[in-house]
């Protein structure tokens, strides 16, 4: 798990984006277990990342067809085995027509939460190699926050992680957490060393929770 901190406008996204493809890089090389990634196809290369995002994306169509989008020849059973996973099937059991239930455009009639379990969920079924997520638990509910930490949790298991956050008591167990500003990798290390450090994160993982552990 790579956790990426750093105020806005730093370069998060951009090294998320050259990890996708959405641009390549103009010097050096990203590479994935020694591959540059230049050298495959961008369908190739996305279809070993899942990508949960802050503002997920839901479309109109059952909740099923959601589930399944990144995996569209999935089971039934494979859609429902993946909600579990990403503590959501219980909820949809709830819905007026469990799994047949449509959602309007954007999933507007559910809250943050739910959309994001069904996002998650989403990614859970591709059973990605490597997976980002980006700003994943910044803008939900309360009630549902303890689900879709646990769901995370489960989805982190067992791959490459990268993840962007703001709230680093999100990112205190990652393997690295990279400190970036203005482009540049500024600071490097696990939640424990960068605290001994005493540098830039120390200060902001201090301001954000008023105590430095």
């Amino acid at each position: 798990m790579i956790a990426l901190v750093g105020p806005t406008g730093a370069g998060k996204s951009t090294i998320i984006n050259l990890i996708l493809r959405f641009y390549d890089v103009t010097a050096g090389a990203v590479r994935v277990d020694g591959t540059d990634v230049r050298q495959v196809t961008q369908a190739s290369l996305r279809r070993q990342i899942g990508f949960v995002l802050q503002d997920n994306i839901l479309f109109s169509g059952t909740v099923a067809e959601n589930i399944a989008f990144g995996h569209p020849t999935a089971s039934q059973n494979e859609i429902e085995t993946a909600a579990q996973v990403a503590n959501v099937h219980e909820f949809i059991t709830t819905l007026p027509q469990g799994y047949a239930t449509v959602l309007g455009g954007k999933g507007a009639s559910l809250s943050q939460g739910q959309r994001q379990l069904i996002s998650i969920a989403r990614a859970v079924l591709i059973d990605p190699r490597i997976l980002i997520l980006d700003e994943a638990t910044s803008s939900i509910d309360t009630q549902t926050e303890g689900l879709v930490q646990g769901a995370i949790a489960q989805l982190l298991k067992n791959r490459t992680s990268f993840v962007i956050a703001h709230r680093l008591s999100t990112v205190t167990q990652a393997n690295q957490v990279l400190v970036i500003q203005q482009g540049h990798i500024v600071e490097s290390g696990t939640h424990q060393q960068l605290i001994d450090k005493a540098g830039v994160y120390a200060k902001l993982y201090a301001l954000q929770l008023g105590t430095v552990e």
